[in-house]
């Protein structure tokens, strides 16, 4: 029986989970104890003020923030709920590297090194028909390669003003232990 299938819906399936304990996170050169998931770190370090699990955002977004389907700096990246990601998943978007391209920090992405742990910078790329951003590969740190597979995405949820991504980077190990309840 093969099941490398089973434990990467499982590895992309505990976005919003609860953390386990006793794993340690990295974010920049902070380590902290416990794990992270997607949302209280995209949260923590958008200033987003949405709850519920990742899929939930974008609706709980309609009439508080503004939503669109271009990046900037500091907005969320709302991925939909699929077969792989039975919870959505949230990254925050650091830099924009062109129409089609962007660079993000989020949580628990992937199997491996990323499984509860905040990764920096990592490319995701707009792969939609219509140049929407409604299907996104992403960055996938345990090959060191952009992803194959095509994640269905609601788009962005915009914070009240776009971020600087020096200001972002700096608040990454900040944003982290906020995640986690340790600062």
């Amino acid at each position: 029986m093969n099941r490398r299938p089973v434990l990467l819906l499982l590895a992309f399936g505990a976005c919003a989970s609860r953390p386990r304990e006793g794993a340690e996170i990295r974010a920049g050169a902070a380590s902290l104890p416990g794990s992270i998931s997607c949302v209280p770190f995209a949260r923590a370090l958008s200033g987003i003020e949405l709850s519920g699990d990742a899929h939930q955002w974008w609706a709980a977004a309609a009439g508080r923030y503004r939503r669109s389907a271009s990046p900037t700096p500091g907005a969320v990246l709302v991925l939909r709920r699929s077969s792989r990601l039975p919870q959505g998943h949230l990254a925050v978007v650091v830099r924009s590297l062109g129409l089609r391209e962007v660079l993000v920090t989020h949580a628990n992405w992937g199997s491996g090194a990323g499984r509860g742990r905040v990764t920096e910078n990592q490319p995701v790329v707009d792969v939609s028909p219509r140049n929407d951003w409604s299907e996104v590969r992403i960055w996938h740190p345990g090959s060191g390669t952009l992803g194959v597979t095509v994640f269905p995405a609601h788009g962005f949820i915009l914070p009240a003003r776009a971020a600087d991504p020096a200001d972002l980077a700096a608040r990454v190990a900040e944003a982290a232990r906020r995640a986690t309840g340790t600062l």
